[in-house]
């Protein structure tokens, strides 16, 4: 199952942590793991390029973990990417179901 936690500062996203692997098919045919790296790679990398707004990185392939939290209060740009990557996610939780994706906010 992949994990994912949306870290949340008062109502702003500051971050999220996803880790492991839905298990809904062999590697390289998994649906699920592959819309939610997309959406969680594609949201990294607009905030990197799109704002100004630094962020803390951590990453791990072997155990499917992409942590990330932004080293201030999310600028404009950066905001509307993270709600739209939470939404993004939240449709695929709602989609396939928890066996496959949980999604927890903090």
């Amino acid at each position: 199952m992949i994990q994912v936690i949306v870290k949340k500062q008062k109502e702003n996203i500051i971050g999220f942590r996803v880790e492991g692997h839905s298990g809904y098919a062999s590697h390289g045919s998994d649906i699920i793991c592959s819309a939610v790296s997309i959406l969680t790679i594609n949201c990294i990398n607009s905030v990197e390029e799109f704002s100004e707004d630094e962020f803390i990185l951590d990453t791990n392939e072997e155990k499917g973990l992409i942590d990330f939290t932004l080293r201030t209060e999310p600028s404009k740009e950066t905001a509307l990417l993270l709600r739209s990557w939470e939404m993004g996610i939240t449709q695929i939780c709602q989609t396939y179901g928890e066996q496959y994706v949980s999604l927890i906010n903090r």
